[in-house]
């Protein structure tokens, strides 16, 4: 995935609950999706220290490789309560130039225009926020910025799962606390479960975020964003975010599982 792609989706959701809440409404508590036992650790274990600093050597490998691609996001926001019931969507393509420039094209959009103008296009200004030099630098996943601690293991058909716990060093509203699911292989943030550190409004009570990443061309890019929210004036907010279509148009290959701290 590399730290861009971690960045956005945290960026996004708290974005998300800035924009529209103080004009909208409350929801039901997001239901966390189950997760699976835990399975056994391997033989030789690595320790918490070397899955983070795996994690941070690739995800710079995969950053670095990485120049230019093109995607395509589907964004729907379904809302339920006070003052009314209201759903939108949009279709977005995005031309991505490394470090950080994003372009975003509007290709389609239906439904509610007070979603659309406060809530999707808000989310696609605040990554352009939080793509800048020193937003980049306090929002890694990095030990600079997160205290890391061993959640299990878990065992997939697609292979092994180091789970670790995240804790923000500091209130960034970028940052969240929750869990990561790491790669055993590629060492690469294959999905996040957590709440914002910082709540980015009074109107909100409670937030879920769930993130999801897939193996492209072996860069883990963003998949799927799933955001539940619970705000106080009454009502149920669900915003998911589909990511796909990704076309590498300048990338070399990355060094996936090439960190000396594997072994």
């Amino acid at each position: 995935m590399g730290n861009r792609g971690y960045r956005s989706c945290v960026a996004g959701a708290a974005l998300l609950l800035c924009a529209v809440f103080p004009a909208m409404g409350q929801s039901q508590p997001g239901k966390s999706t189950p997760e699976s036992p835990s399975s056994s650790i391997p033989a030789t274990p690595l320790s918490v220290g070397q899955i983070v600093a795996n994690l941070q050597a690739n995800n710079k490998s995969r950053a670095a490789a990485l120049d230019q691609y093109k995607a395509t996001r589907v964004y729907h926001m379904q809302y339920r309560g006070f003052p009314s019931d209201r759903d939108a969507e949009m279709v977005v393509d995005v031309d991505y130039h490394a470090p950080n420039s994003k372009k975003f094209s509007v290709v389609s959009q239906t439904g509610s225009k007070f979603i659309i103008d406060h809530v999707f296009r808000k989310l696609l200004e605040g990554e352009q926020e939080a793509t800048n030099e020193e937003n980049r630098q306090r929002t890694a996943l990095s030990t600079e910025n997160y205290d890391f601690a061993s959640a299990g293991y878990e065992a997939s058909p697609d292979g092994g799962r180091y789970v670790l716990n995240l804790l923000p060093k500091t209130r960034n509203k970028f940052l969240y606390r929750g869990k990561i699911w790491v790669d055993a292989k590629d060492f690469a943030v294959v999905r996040i479960q957590g709440e914002p550190e910082r709540n980015p409004s009074f109107w909100i009570k409670k937030t879920n975020i769930e993130h999801t990443y897939v193996n492209v061309n072996g860069f883990w890019l963003p998949s799927q964003n799933h955001t539940e929210s619970v705000i106080r004036l009454g009502g149920v907010a669900v915003l998911s975010i589909e990511y796909k279509d990704y076309t590498f148009t300048h990338a070399r290959p990355p060094n996936n599982g090439d960190s000396a701290s594997t072994r």
